[in-house]
């Protein structure tokens, strides 16, 4: 097997491993954000979503490396609809949060959340790195900027964390839409630089 092929493969292995590691991700934190009302685990369950998706594209991009026109097809198409879904979901959990701030609302402690961010915390940045070298062997921007967003769901994770942790200690009911608030700038910073046809890991290892 070539190094390009082997390289592949290994990208595959990881795309799987990141929809389903997601999909169960989500699954958990919507479920537990709902029954505690906290947005920032509501956000965070659509982040992983959002990383599904990218996950879809980025399987659809290397299982057409083979053919190098649909390959650039595929990396154009993943940074645009990446940087789409960046957006919305900055969207989404600034309005949300600042809806929370104003209304007072405050979650309910949630240790499922608090496991899910600690699992996450741990996960996420092992599955990056993996990512990013495979996509520095295959000089793909689409799969960087894929490694950029699993990178961004690890600081989610420790943002969500520190919130969790500091309502269910100190009963502070604004750390939770805080949280979600202190997310929507990175968010949005890498859906921009995703539609501009950037990474801002190019070159890292």
């Amino acid at each position: 097997m070539s190094t390009r092929a082997a390289a592949v493969h290994r990208g595959l292995s990881l795309e799987y491993f990141t929809v389903a590691w997601n999909l169960l991700e989500a699954l958990v934190a919507l479920a537990s954000g709902a029954a505690a009302g906290s947005i920032a685990l509501i956000g965070f369950g659509l982040d992983s979503l959002i990383e599904v998706s990218s996950g879809g594209i980025l399987l659809w991009r290397l299982h057409s490396d083979h053919d190098e026109r649909r390959r650039e097809s595929a990396e154009r198409r993943a940074l645009q609809l990446v940087g789409i879904s960046f957006l919305a979901l900055a969207a989404y959990v600034a309005g949300d949060s600042m809806v929370s701030l104003f209304q007072h609302e405050a979650p309910d402690r949630s240790l499922v959340g608090i496991g899910l961010a600690i699992a996450s915390l741990i996960t996420m940045p092992l599955l990056a790195r993996s990512k990013r070298k495979v996509a520095l062997t295959l000089g793909s921007p689409a799969l960087q900027a894929d490694s950029r967003q699993t990178d961004i769901c690890a600081y989610l994770s420790a943002i969500l964390l520190l919130g969790l942790l500091l309502n269910a200690a100190f009963g502070w009911w604004w750390a939770d839409p805080a949280a979600g608030l202190m997310m929507v700038p990175l968010i949005a910073y890498e859906g921009i630089q995703a539609l501009r046809g950037k990474t801002c890991c190019d070159g890292c290892s």
